[in-house]
Order: C-alpha cells, then sequence, then structure tokens
C-alpha cells in the first residue's frame, strides 16, 4: 500500500523521496571514524550526528514516509536509530560496497516498488549546509525540473579555490530553464577530479562548479539511463526487484548485489548522459548555500574557527604562543605551548598527532592498520 507523499513538494500525484548514501568509513577522520561510528554517524560539527543534521534539514521537505538510506550491514542499526520515524524496510543495506552507482539503483528499484513511479532526490549523508532556508528553495526547484521525464538535474557549488579533489561541472554560459523562479543552466560536461593547473583555469574561467553529489530525477528516469548505460547493472537489480517483499529478497541480494559493477554515479550515468543528452535533458543548478563535504580534520578546524590563527577545542584547553591547532580531547584538558597548525584527536584506545596541512593523509594511516590487521583500530 502506497503512503500519502508530503504535499508541498509532491503535489501532482507523484511522490518525492530522499535518499541518503550513508555507507562511508570516512578513513580521513580516524580516529574518531571506525567502521560501526563513520563520519556520518559522529558529532564533527556539533552536539548532533551529520546524518541527523541532514534529516532534520529536510524535514520541511520531505515525510518520514518517503525517507531512505542506503548504508551497509554494519551501519545499518545505528543509520536506523538516528533517522527516527523512517521504516526500518527504508533503510537499506548493501551485502557489499558497489558505489554509488550500484547505491542509487537499489534505492531506485525499492522507491518503484513501492510507488511505481516518484522524484527522487539523492544526497550525501555527511555534508554542511550553512544556509538550510535556501538550500530547500534550491531543492524544491531542482525537484521541479526533474518532474519532467528524462531531466536529470545536479546542484552545483561555486568555487571558492582550485580543489583538485572534486569533481568540477561545467555549465553553459545561458539560463536554459526557471523551475520555481530559479536558475538552471544546461550541463556541458563533468570532469573528475583535475590536476591543479587544470583546476586554476576552471575557477577561474566562472564556468565550473564543484560536483557536490546532489541529484535529482524520476526514479524512472534514472533507471532508464542505467539500462542505457550500465545495462548489465539495470538488468541484475531488475532481477532482483522481482524478489522485493518476498521471503526470496535476501538471498537474492547476496547472490547478486556483489557483482554489480563497482563505478560512481559520475562515470556511469552523469557523463555519457551528458555527452549524450546534453542541453536536452542534464541540468546544473548553482548552488550557494555555504556547503562544505568536511573531508578531512582541516576541513573541520576552518568551519569552527572563529578567526584565522585561533585554537579550536572540543574540551578544556590552555594554549601559550600557540596557534591554528584544532583539539579534539572532551574529557581532558589540552596544554598547548609553542605549536601551530597541528591536529590533535584522542579516543580510547588511539591519539592522533598531525599537521593541519597533511590532514588529507590521515587515510593512510587506516591503510596501514588494515595492512597490519589491527581490527581492533579499524
Amino acid at each position: 500500500m502506497k503512503r500519502p507523499a508530503k504535499a508541498n513538494v509532491e503535489g501532482k500525484s507523484l511522490p518525492a523521496c530522499a535518499v541518503l548514501l550513508a555507507g562511508g568509513r570516512g578513513t580521513r577522520f580516524w580516529p574518531r571514524s571506525r567502521m560501526r561510528t563513520p563520519k556520518q554517524l559522529l558529532n564533527i560539527t556539533g552536539g548532533k550526528t551529520m546524518l541527523r543534521d541532514t534529516v532534520e534539514r529536510l524535514g520541511p521537505l520531505f515525510s518520514r514516509h518517503n525517507l531512505w538510506a542506503v548504508t551497509n550491514v554494519e551501519q545499518a542499526a545505528a543509520v536506523h536509530r538516528e533517522m527516527a520515524g523512517v521504516a526500518s524496510s527504508q533503510i537499506l543495506a548493501e551485502p557489499a560496497g558497489r558505489n554509488t552507482a550500484a547505491a542509487i539503483g537499489l534505492a531506485a528499484i525499492h522507491i518503484a516498488h513501492v510507488h511505481d513511479d516518484a522524484l527522487m532526490t539523492v544526497l550525501p549523508s555527511d555534508s554542511y549546509i550553512a544556509d538550510a532556508v535556501r538550500y530547500r528553495r534550491l531543492v524544491r526547484a531542482a525537484l521541479e525540473l526533474a518532474r519532467t521525464p528524462g531531466n536529470l538535474v545536479v546542484l552545483g557549488i561555486p568555487p571558492t579555490r582550485p580543489e583538485t579533489g572534486y569533481g568540477y561541472i561545467e555549465r553553459s554560459t545561458n539560463v536554459t530553464s526557471r523551475p520555481l523562479g530559479i536558475a538552471a543552466c544546461a550541463v556541458r560536461r563533468f570532469t573528475e577530479k583535475p590536476a591543479l593547473p587544470l583546476a586554476k583555469r576552471y575557477v577561474a574561467s566562472g564556468k565550473f562548479l564543484w560536483n557536490a553529489g546532489m541529484f535529482f530525477w524520476r526514479a524512472s528516469t534514472f533507471l532508464d539511463n542505467l539500462r542505457q548505460f550500465l545495462p548489465e547493472t539495470h538488468e541484475a537489480l531488475l532481477e532482483l526487484s522481482r524478489t522485493i517483499g518476498t521471503s526470496r529478497y535476501s538471498a537474492a541480494l547476496q547472490r547478486i548485489y556483489p557483482k554489480l559493477k563497482n563505478i560512481s554515479v559520475d562515470y556511469a550515468v552523469m557523463e555519457p548522459a551528458s555527452r549524450l543528452l546534453g542541453a536536452k535533458r542534464v541540468f546544473v543548478i548553482p548552488a550557494k548555500v555555504g556547503w562544505s563535504d568536511i573531508g578531512s580534520w582541516a576541513a573541520v578546524y576552518e568551519l569552527l574557527a572563529a578567526k584565522t590563527g585561533a585554537n579550536v577545542s572540543a574540551g578544556p584547553s590552555f594554549a601559550l604562543d600557540a596557534s591554528g591547532n584544532y583539539f579534539w580531547s572532551p574529557k581532558k584538558l589540552v596544554a598547548a605551548v609553542g605549536i601551530r597548525d597541528l591536529i590533535v584527536v584522542e579516543t580510547d584506545d588511539a591519539l592522533l598527532i598531525c599537521h593541519g596541512n597533511r590532514a588529507q593523509d590521515v587515510g593512510q594511516i587506516v591503510k596501514w592498520l588494515e595492512a597490519q590487521k589491527h581490527k581492533a583500530l579499524l
């Protein structure tokens, strides 16, 4: 039986669902981030987890009946706890990580099983948004544009620096649509993680936006694109969809899902769609909303520091001739003398000490722990 949708964004009898991708490990947030408590399940920027912040941000737009999450077996119970009021059947646990194309496809077949067709909003579960009010306005506009069958819509973040760790979206210079009065442009191409000289040219041109992984389309539109660009995955998901709601589903999921192609939705769908469909079907809405993916401890420091050079501490601290440091040690006094730009993160069983400009390398520690089989620290 289909449940009623929330009317303020879902009118015209087509329900709108939000799918939160919540299966990442967040290795750059070690030692706080572990297999069972990854970044999205941590209170990185305040008292609430990143996942709960995301759910509450979406509250005015989506009823709990139309919230979904894709995660993994280890994290499914914790994700369900953070998404209060969401049915356990809408927390989809992957038996193996197969990247975002498969994860979104899994959500799409479940949503199609419940609703036949629906608008889909696909979002990371661990992003920071400073301007939630404007963000919701842009989501409404993106959903309206995605209502047209065949349209693929993405929010693009105006770049503030030549970042090499993000994908970029080249937009047309002309506004091609104005859903709910919001400017949307045709997408010319997607480019993944350019080298620094190219990233500098992209930012200087004013034509490129960061790809923050926030997508909008009909479930049927996504599955049609999957059929066109990733036919083997589409066929396998179609086979799996026939078992949803039956006693055969769990066994089919275990058998089928690990064999799906391990590829991101950007490579699998968005890039080929922008080449073949272009201005007719693929759109980007610029989204200046104070976004951050908070991808490292250094990014947390930048977000929380009141001014340049300030020290940030999660607990009591004393600093003498020390600046630009981030301390996570909620239960112990941190006394710092004569140090600058360090990251210090303490847990019960580990201590991270890292220079701020090496924060992206914290993930290498996790790889070393895996190689050394230090499972207790993972």
